[in-house]
């Protein structure tokens, strides 16, 4: 029967696990090592008294301990006590007599994993032994995957930080317009993401192959003394040359300068169509090289910053051409005075660079093999700005609205709306036109104003919307025989004292940055025109539900 039983279980030990008995009776061990574990296919090792159990324990550390709580010494209870002080953590099963229940019970207090009852059947020992061992592989997988969970968790806490991090970068690139200011932003990411002691931000000065310090942190004042070039390091001008990224340590970067101030270097271009404008230098003090997901991280970085110096570029050429502007509109007094002459000189001083920098964006897209993905997005990005301020001005410049309709409402709402597609289109808005069937005609001399007050309002309504939304044209014939048209936005909405104001000349002026009016006339400007069509217009907002512009006209007899 027994050589049954060793069959049976032979399988179900696959590992050689190893068990320690520890028992003073021969027949114990005999009985539960040899003709049983042994048998299923576990190593057995035994040991008589509690110290010789210690010192197996911490030599062989067995899978599972079988200790028979009647030792000589220190029994088996003393034996748990021991093995808690000494921190081994193997499971123990205790083997105890009828009559010893209480003992048993305070071994389990002792951290006991099971107990057998002597004298004890070979399934019994064999399936306590397997249960405390299961027990033991799903504990010691459990902790692995919390330890890989906490590494995880740390590795996904630090990708958040960089990411963090570099979409900052990129939404200061496009709305940070003091150019120190984005400078140090720009530097103190790089920082960051690169866990450097110190660094420093160079930018070509134009027409120049000489380096211009623009932001630095941590840099010693004998080396800011030394001027606008920080450093003559040969480690910058090799990168420059090379237009590649370069991480050294140690003591290749002792042969340079720049190792005075520290024991590791990494320095990434930052280039334009290929040719090096800037450079980004981190260092840290100590020889811990730079890993290649840190050069990764501040070539991306380097990436903003090339597009950051290109619209710095662009927008100083603009600003050149808008202080233009407004000279020669300071020097018209009346409206009178601005005509056909005065606008073809604007046409000539902000038109035609506005769209020349368009074409320059156009053609530097043309070729993706020149930029970075996160160049590309930002080149996309300024190129829509600069479209957006090439309809501004083509608006200033041809005021009159090409009209195809002869006064029917509906088609002068299409032909406005189709006049912003493009707009909407890059702020991946969509038209949603609710227009009836029926014609709604309305006076000839009507037809041009109705249509500058589309523009507006479409414009306007573009330009406070969130991306990805839908901007709703509304029409409809009132019971008076009126026309009454609704556009609605998505955009954050008004709180009521700003809509209530919406048409005051006094909340329009001096705000630079206000939204309304488009690209268009402004809302002043609109509410006269709809009062002279004798009509009437109005605004209704919640904060967080969007803006919708009413106006009413009265459409032909």
């Amino acid at each position: 029967m027994k050589a049954i039983h060793a069959i049976i279980w032979c399988d179900m030990a696959t590992q050689r696990d190893r068990i320690l008995i520890v028992a003073n009776d021969p027949v114990i061990s005999d009985v539960i090592g040899r003709q049983t574990l042994r048998a299923a296919g576990y190593d057995i090792s035994t040991a008589e008294t509690a110290a010789e159990a210690i010192t197996r324990a911490q030599e062989d550390a067995p899978e599972a301990i079988i200790a028979d709580i009647d030792l000589p010494g220190l029994s088996g209870k003393d034996l748990l006590v021991a093995l808690k002080a000494h921190k081994i953590t193997i499971p123990v099963i205790v083997l105890g007599r009828k009559g010893q229940e209480a003992a048993i019970i305070q071994t389990f207090r002792l951290g006991a994993a099971d107990y057998l009852l002597w004298p004890v059947r070979e399934p019994e020992i064999i399936a306590s032994v397997e249960r405390l061992l299961k027990q033991a592989q799903e504990r010691r997988e459990r902790e692995r995957l919390t330890r890989q969970v906490q590494q995880a968790n740390a590795e996904l806490q630090m990708r958040v930080r960089e990411l963090t991090t570099i979409f900052s970068l990129g939404k200061a690139v496009t709305t940070v317009m003091d150019q120190a200011a984005l400078f140090d932003k720009i530097l103190d990411g790089a920082i960051s993401i690169t866990q450097a002691d110190l660094g420093w931000f160079l930018v070509a000065e134009e027409n120049s192959k000489k380096y211009a310090l623009v932001a630095q942190r941590s840099l010693p004042r004998s080396v800011l003394s030394q001027g606008t070039q920080p450093l003559d390091d040969g480690i910058s001008s090799l990168v420059s040359m090379s237009g590649e990224a370069l991480s050294i340590y140690g003591e290749p970067l002792r042969r340079f300068r720049v190792s005075s101030l520290g024991q590791s270097a990494l320095i990434a271009p930052i280039k334009v169509q290929k040719q090096t404008i800037g450079l980004l230098v981190m260092m840290r003090k100590q020889p811990q090289p730079f890993t290649t997901s840190e050069q990764h991280l501040l070539e991306a970085v380097a990436d903003y910053a090339s597009i950051s110096l290109v619209n710095a570029r662009l927008f100083r050429a603009l600003e050149d051409r808008a202080r233009s502007m407004q000279s020669l509109m300071e020097g018209a007094q009346t409206a009178e005075k601005i005509g056909a002459e005065t606008l073809q000189v604007v046409r000539r001083e902000l038109v035609t660079p506005v769209d020349d920098a368009l074409k320059l964006l156009e053609r530097m897209l043309k070729d993706p093999a020149w930029w970075s993905s996160e160049q590309h997005k930002m080149l996309v990005a300024l190129r829509d700005q600069v479209e957006q301020l090439s309809l501004i001005t083509s608006s200033i410049c041809s005021p009159a609205v090409p009209l195809r309709s002869s006064g029917c409402f509906q088609d002068l709402a299409n032909e406005s709306m189709d006049r912003m597609e493009n707009f909407a289109r890059r702020r991946s808005l969509e038209f949603c036109a609710q227009i009836p069937g029926d014609n709604m005609q309305v006076e000839t001399n009507s037809a041009e104003i109705i249509a500058h007050v589309l523009d507006g309002l479409i414009s306007n309504a573009i330009k406070t919307s969130k991306p990805g939304g839908q901007i709703i044209l509304r029409l409809e014939k009132t019971r008076a025989g009126e026309a009454h048209c609704c556009i609605i936005d998505c955009g954050p909405g008004l709180d009521p004292r700003q809509a209530a104001r919406m048409f005051e000349k006094s909340a329009q002026a001096g705000r630079r940055a206000q939204p309304f009016g488009g690209l268009g006339i402004g809302l002043p400007l609109i509410q006269e025109l709809i009062t002279g069509l004798h009509g009437k217009v109005w605004v209704e907002s919640k904060p967080g539900q969007g803006t919708s512009f009413h106006f009413v006209v009265p459409l032909k007899k």
